[in-house]
Formats: C-alpha cells, structure tokens, sequence
C-alpha cells in the first residue's frame, strides 16, 4: 500500500481469498484494504493515538440523509453531549482534493452540523472550523486534541 502523510500505525492483517483485509479498531472487524481504507485507518489512529479522541466517540461510515438522499461519512467525532465535534472526508491517495471534495462535505455537515472538517486523501490534509454566523469554513493548521475540545 502507498506510503501516507500520516505517523506510523501498527495494524492487523487478514488474507483471504486473495484479498487483504485490515482490522477496524472502531467497528471491531476486518475490512477488506482499498486505498480509501487505508487512509480511514490511519486517520482513525492518528485521532486516536495523536489527537486523544476517546474509541467510544468514534463512528465510522454510516448512512445520513442530505437533501433525501442517502449518502454516507467516512468519520465522525462525538461530543459526549452526543453532537458532533468533527466530520472527516477520506479519499484514496490517487485522488486529488478539490473544491468538490469541499462541497460534498460541507453538504454532509448541512445535516450533521459539526463543528470541524477534514479532509484527507492521506497526502493532504485539511482542516477547517465552522462558521455558523456566517455559514462559511475557515481554514486551520490543525485540528484540536480531544484534551484541548469544549465539551
């Protein structure tokens, strides 16, 4: 698998049937390896090992509905209010990050109403927080740790 922008992370492997699987941490089984996924779990262990976000505030792709459709996020951090702290958009590395990645998920967050953003192809990393005043993002270095959050 491509190298990523990310720290180094230990994980488990799983083959079969010619197909290489990774152990999700947060969803406790082995997903088959595409390269989105590989960025997923990196992310997940960067917020997990890097960022302090508590396992038990982590969700991993599941369906919301924007506009009536049904779409999925790739990762969301809970607030332990239950609102959400942060939406993450992964694409695989061969994907550039454009001004379509941007709308696709400040669409998500039309229904999700977190408070950050990021997005990652696992090369590039973005990182916005909202502005609800004014209904725009505003672009940040980083992301804050779990321990430096308002909750």
């Amino acid at each position: 698998m491509q190298e990523l922008n990310f720290p180094k992370f230990e994980f488990r492997f799983k083959s079969n049937e010619n197909k290489v699987s990774i152990f999700d941490e947060i969803r406790k089984k082995f997903i088959v390896l595409q390269p989105e996924e590989w960025v997923r779990q990196h992310c997940v262990q960067y917020l997990i090992q890097h960022k302090n976000y508590p396992k038990s505030l982590i969700n991993i792709e599941k369906e919301l509905k924007v506009n009536g459709l049904s779409k999925r996020y790739d990762i969301v951090v809970f607030n332990s209010d239950g609102s959400i702290h942060l939406v993450v958009e992964c694409k695989s590395h061969k994907i550039k990050i454009d001004q379509t990645t941007f709308d696709q998920i400040a669409r998500y967050n039309l229904a999700l109403n977190a408070n950050y953003l990021m997005v990652t192809n696992g090369i590039n990393h973005y990182y916005c927080i909202m502005n609800f005043k004014e209904e725009r993002y505003e672009f940040l270095k980083d992301i804050p740790s779990h321990s430096n959050t308002e909750y």
